[in-house]
């Protein structure tokens, strides 16, 4: 028919946070079963490599504030002190907010010196509390996201392979 869709970036914006409420809810839960197009879960990457990067967070937990914006910079999420959308963090103070890739609630990290003091999930617009939590976990900001250890072994073939082509052309 030679009928052009426009696409809308809201709509895939919400497919992709389906689809890491998705991916956690197989990770989390027993009882879950997805329907889906192929198109849906195509190329969404490793699933093993996506499960060691989620971020395990309890309240007496030892870990710095510095730490934990590493582990999430990490996993992809990035730092917004300004606005809190989906796959940002912001800090302000000893407490950091962080929207998760798959939630339409923030996670809320206190801190006490190194300790994790409290977690809570809270309401993005107003930083109401919603609830406490005795345990949170922070699955990667995409489905792409990959351990340094296979960071490095990608760079060291990409490099081997670069050597070979080199003298190849020479």
């Amino acid at each position: 028919k030679d009928l052009y869709i426009e696409k809308d970036s809201a709509v895939n914006d919400e497919i992709d946070r389906l689809r890491h409420s998705a991916t956690s809810a197989l990770f989390e839960r027993r009882d879950v079963i997805i329907v889906a197009s192929v198109s849906c879960i195509y190329s969404l990457g490793d699933p093993m490599e996506y499960q060691k990067l989620v971020l395990a967070l309890r309240p007496g937990m030892q870990m710095s504030m510095d730490e934990l914006a590493r582990r999430l910079i990490a996993i992809q999420y990035s730092r917004n002190d300004i606005s809190l959308e989906r796959d940002k963090f912001r800090i302000r103070g000893d407490v950091f907010d962080i929207m998760p890739a798959s939630g339409k609630t923030a996670i809320r990290v206190e801190f006490f010196g190194d300790e994790i003091d409290r977690l809570c999930e809270i309401n993005t617009v107003t930083g109401e509390l919603i609830r406490a939590l005795t345990y949170v976990a922070i699955y990667p900001a995409s489905h792409y996201a990959t351990s340094e250890e296979k960071k490095e072994a990608a760079i060291r073939e990409i490099e081997a392979e670069m050597l070979d082509r080199v003298a190849e052309f020479q």
